[in-house]
């Protein structure tokens, strides 16, 4: 690969963008756009959350009340670990949202009329789903102390079970602090499939394309010489994102630097081969324009970064799982707000690489095939 070639490809990228006078502007601004006004957005209704029991007691009146929180319809008992350190595994690496912790002599209290406190620890990567939790975890206590003060006799003078709920990675519940990590990705996705799929296009219209392939340029060398200027427009664009979210929004960073980048590098060759692809089958500006907003409209509504999955219907929830922007969210929220390692997001990260292999490659396949004819 000539270093020479590969250097003026790029240059003449970069001068292709500063000619156009509005696209140039909108790379820079949609980004702080949407930081801004994403970081105040809330969102909605939660069901069938996958939830842990840690029964402490395992007693009829326990079981009662694991019963008690299956049967709401909110949670759902997917694991039932045995310490509080088994639950912090399944808390990092996203496979359940909330815990229910009931102590040992809860039932022999409960029988001496005394106050039993009710651990429930909630998951505030997602501070949407970790409000919601909350709020459906203390009623469904409250309507268990109703039934046994009614089955005592006794008058309703205070909770027989204390819920303490404790919300762990995202305290103050604040929804930004989910956002700003969801908005690296969307913003990268959305602004590098944008550009990428009028890469191809556009050179082809203006009759371009053709007298590229007659220089000396390999393929191998325009493909990359056309990447490579944007990966550096996506890693500018995620640095304002980033740098808005955390000293103007205040959003805690716990995680690796490295985990981070090596999820945004994985979904970035993922947004990029997407690029690519709409950009070959494209035959006009317009049809790219149109197939990225075909493409993005459900992304955004079935990856969770502005519906939760788990307020989706039963049908529709097997589909989230070939948008590759649903990982890179996990990815990038346990990363920011759990410090959640490359180990407790191995899951995401290998379907992450699926995608990218997958994507990227059949891109470049595609690409290679198209020049060649």
């Amino acid at each position: 690969m000539n270093l020479r070639r590969l250097r003026l490809i790029m240059w003449k990228e970069l001068v292709q963008l500063r000619r156009d006078r509005l696209l140039l502007p909108l790379i820079f601004v949609m980004p702080i756009m949407y930081v801004i006004m994403f970081g105040y957005v809330v969102g909605a209704d939660v069901r069938n959350l996958p939830t842990a029991v840690i029964d402490g007691d395992h007693t009829v009146t326990s079981q009662r009340l694991t019963d008690a929180f299956s049967s709401s319809g909110y949670f759902v008992i997917t694991q039932r670990p045995a310490t509080e350190a088994a639950l912090r595994g399944l808390i990092d690496s996203g496979r359940v949202n909330v815990a229910i912790i009931i102590e040992r002599g809860t039932e022999a209290a409960l029988a001496r009329g005394e106050t039993v406190p009710l651990g429930v620890i909630v998951d505030g990567a997602d501070s949407k789903t970790a409000s919601v939790a909350s709020g459906y975890a203390a009623e469904i206590v409250t309507a268990f102390d109703r039934g046994l003060l009614e089955k005592a006799g006794r008058a309703a003078g205070g909770p027989v079970i204390d819920a303490r709920v404790r919300v762990m990675f995202n305290p103050s519940l604040k929804s930004v602090n989910a956002m700003v990590p969801g908005l690296v990705c969307s913003v990268l996705m959305l602004s590098i499939m944008v550009i990428m799929s009028q890469a191809v296009v556009r050179e082809r219209a203006r009759g371009t394309l053709e007298q590229m392939m007659v220089t000396p340029i390999t393929r191998a060398e325009y493909l990359t010489g056309k990447v490579l200027p944007y990966v550096g427009i996506a890693l500018i664009q995620m640095t304002f994102i980033v740098l808005i979210g955390r000293y103007w929004f205040g959003v805690p960073f716990n995680g690796s630097v490295w985990t981070v980048a090596l999820g945004l590098a994985l979904f970035t060759l993922t947004s990029i081969g997407m690029g690519l692809l709409i950009s070959l089958v494209s035959r006009t500006q317009q049809q790219a324009q149109q197939t990225v907003m075909f493409v993005m409209i459900p992304t955004m509504v079935l990856s969770g970064f502005i519906f939760p999955i788990e307020s989706m219907p039963a049908a529709i929830v097997p589909i989230t799982y070939l948008i590759p922007l649903r990982y890179a969210l996990v990815v990038l929220r346990s990363a920011f707000l759990k410090g959640s390692g490359v180990l407790d997001l191995w899951a995401p990260l290998t379907a992450m690489v699926v995608f990218a292999v997958g994507i990227f490659g059949l891109a470049v396949s595609r690409f290679q095939k198209r020049l060649a004819e």
